[in-house]
């Protein structure tokens, strides 16, 4: 027997991917899938890569990432213990549309400022 599979729309307001889409579009998302794009990482490596980030905030972010399962949390048996973070197959396939949003505001930020400033003049 064959299961349907639904067609999920985020237009739609009853579709559940609205709420991945909302994860996604997260600046901190964003930040920390780039970050893990280039490999495992320790909480504190992380926090210190993502300038500004607050530890409530981090800790938050990784948990729903690894909710949804983007990320991995590998937990070591050490005194003090040692956690590390890494994507998951699935996380990586968010990489590379981040890093190139990533990259697209770092390009694109000058033209931005200067728009809002004519903007805002009006």
């Amino acid at each position: 027997m064959s299961q349907t599979v639904p067609d999920w729309s985020v237009l739609a307001a009853t579709c559940p991917s609205r709420t991945s889409l909302a994860r996604i579009a997260n600046k901190w998302t964003a930040m920390v899938v780039t970050v893990l794009g280039n490999g495992r990482m320790r909480f504190g490596d992380l926090r210190t890569s993502i300038d500004g980030i607050s530890g409530k905030v981090l800790t938050e972010t990784l948990r729903d990432l690894e909710r949804d399962g983007i990320v991995t949390r590998q937990v070591f048996a050490e005194v003090p213990p040692r956690v590390e973070y890494e994507l998951t197959e699935l996380g990586f396939t968010l990489h590379e549309p981040l890093l190139v949003l990533c990259r697209w505001a770092e390009k694109h930020i000058a033209e931005v400022i200067v728009n809002r400033e004519m903007y805002d003049a009006r």
